[in-house]
């Protein structure tokens, strides 16, 4: 992966002499300490992280813990007190103000959580705006905001005004205004926290499909550890200005840094955030085509199963057949190919294990896990998925 963002030692504290406050900090004392002796609010403190280019990157963390803070450092709507921020090798935080400028016209867009919406303007207006200010012509930007207000589902909306749109549309327009600059970096700041809670996930699956299509890099700021874990290739816990622990989500369930992340992540829906690649079982009793049902009833026994996947030389899968099947077959000489069953239950690798519940309740057969290719790379069990769901076991079924 290509590393587009890079900050190293970033800290931002507010108050008239912020640099004096770096020494306290670094001898340990906490936030409500030089805040009560200097007067100046510890914002955030030696931030380092490194954010790939066309990933979602999840900063998450409690109301106080420098998460806002450290996403307006991207932009230098925060200018850091120390620290530099690298984007795609260049250091922003040196940058003059028209080397600023074309930062943040050109590589970075900010999503509001109030939507930032002018209310005289039309949707077509309000998604024009930036291209407006850097003076894109008219024929052009109209098109470009046209496609854009169509890739977030607003298309036939483009002559409403702001106050007749429901909260996820507002959200919608504030998305598609953010991307007709195509920038290559998005920054989110709670997107999504002022809207209903039915909304909201409607908001978060067409995320993932708009970032599915453009491979944006995403920087996204939340208080939800659902919301993170549901929509994070990567997630940063901050407290108390500190980035705590960074990692995938499932790296983050299976390892808490220390008590905090614990006590965090304990109310997490684990089915919205293990995958059918997290629980899966790697097959190591397969049989092909080629193969007869001799072979197939030996690697049943061998491997004490009762069923055997059958796949061809590429390894995509062709059917599956039962210990029972193959007895009765090899009697009535009949062949493998015959005696295979197909109603096998395929799912994706990157499938949510709240959405395996109901198909691994309805199969007869183990769900057979296959990657992009469609090349078997695993099977689910029943008990598989209800280990998952435990934080005992989650991890022990592999």
């Amino acid at each position: 992966m290509t590393t587009q963002i890079k900050l190293e030692h970033v800290s931002k504290i507010f108050g008239p002499k912020p640099k004096s406050v770096i020494p306290l900090v670094k001898k340990g004392m906490s936030k409500g300490e030089i805040l009560k002796k200097t007067g100046h609010t510890v914002g955030v403190y030696d931030a380092s992280l490194e954010i790939n280019k066309g990933e979602i990157f999840v900063i998450m963390g409690l109301s106080g813990s420098g998460k806002s803070t450290l996403i307006r450092c991207f932009n230098l709507l925060n200018k850091p007190t120390d620290g530099a921020i690298y984007i795609d090798d260049e250091n922003i935080v040196k940058c003059n103000s028209a080397g600023l400028k074309k930062v943040r016209q050109e590589k970075i867009a900010m999503v509001f959580q109030h939507f930032g919406l002018f209310n005289h303007r039309t949707v077509l207006a309000n998604v024009e705006y930036g291209l407006e200010i850097r003076n894109i012509p008219r024929k052009e930007r109209r098109e470009i905001a046209l496609k854009n207000i169509e890739i977030v589902g607003l298309k036939g909306y483009e002559n409403k005004y702001p106050d007749e749109l429901s909260g996820g549309m507002q959200q919608r327009v504030g998305l598609a205004r953010a991307l007709s600059n195509d920038p290559d970096i998005l920054l989110m700041d709670e997107p999504f926290s002022a809207l209903d809670p039915l909304i909201r996930r409607e908001m978060q699956l067409e995320l993932l499909d708009i970032q599915n299509r453009l491979q944006k890099t995403i920087i996204f700021i939340t208080h939800d550890v659902n919301e993170a874990f549901k929509l994070g290739d990567r997630v940063a816990v901050m407290k108390d200005g500190h980035v705590v622990q960074v990692g995938t989500p499932e790296e983050i369930i299976e390892n808490p840094a220390n008590d905090y992340i614990s006590e965090f992540i304990k109310d997490i829906d684990r089915s919205k955030v293990l995958q059918a690649k997290h629980i899966m079982i790697k097959p190591n009793a397969l049989v092909s085509l080629k193969d007869g049902l001799n072979v197939a009833i030996k690697e049943m026994k061998t491997n004490g199963i009762s069923s055997v996947f059958v796949v061809d030389r590429q390894r995509s899968l062709k059917g599956i057949v039962t210990i029972d099947d193959a007895v009765k077959g090899l009697r009535e000489k009949k062949t493998l190919e015959e005696v295979m069953r197909h109603d096998v239950s395929l799912v994706d690798e990157e499938i949510f294990v709240s959405d395996l519940i109901p198909k691994i309740l309805e199969s007869k057969y183990p769900l057979a896990v296959v990657n992009e290719e469609k090349k078997l790379i695993g099977f689910i069990l029943r008990v598989h998925v209800l280990a998952s769901l435990t934080a005992e076991n989650e991890f022990d079924v592999q």
